[in-house]
């Protein structure tokens, strides 16, 4: 049976090494046996675990999500449901997301449309900037991210 080194599970699912750590002590990925030197050794189980632990980040779900769909595959007799109902909540997230992204391009296509570029004395940009009245929406969704990240403070 193949063995990883954090370094080679990492590499082969394309992640930091630290990441690896941080999925194994939030216990996404099963604890590593230890070589004699004491190494974690990861097995192909955990490698097609990481890779599912990735794609479903990719796809958007949250660390609880996942946790819940780990548990599901680790129950292969349980019901799909919960998996259903959890890959519907995410698309409806999506979905909001993709309309917000959408209402943003309206409102920025409208601006630029209805600058003359002439002179910031006139420009039309800098006016609805700072005048939020004057957008289209009155709310305009959060679909960034946080900038600059947030750091984790440590327990």
């Amino acid at each position: 049976m193949a063995s990883y080194t954090v370094t080679q599970l990492a590499k082969s699912v394309g992640i930091s090494p630290q990441l690896v750590r941080w999925y194994e002590k939030e216990r996404l990925l099963p604890a590593a046996a230890r070589s004699a030197k004491g190494y974690r050794l990861f097995d192909e189980h955990a490698r097609k675990r990481l890779e599912f632990i990735r794609h479903a980040r990719a796809l958007d779900f949250s660390l609880d999500d996942i946790r819940a769909l780990l548990s599901l595959i680790d129950d292969p007799d349980a019901p799909c449901a919960k998996a259903d109902a959890l890959a519907r909540r995410v698309r409806n997230k999506v979905r909001e997301k993709i309309a917000g992204l959408q209402a943003l391009d309206e409102e920025l296509s409208r601006m630029i449309a209805e600058c003359p570029s002439q002179s910031v004395r006139t420009c039309r940009v800098l006016e609805i900037l700072a005048d939020h009245g004057q957008c289209l929406h009155a709310e305009h969704p959060d679909v960034r991210e946080d900038f600059p990240p947030r750091k984790r403070r440590k327990a």
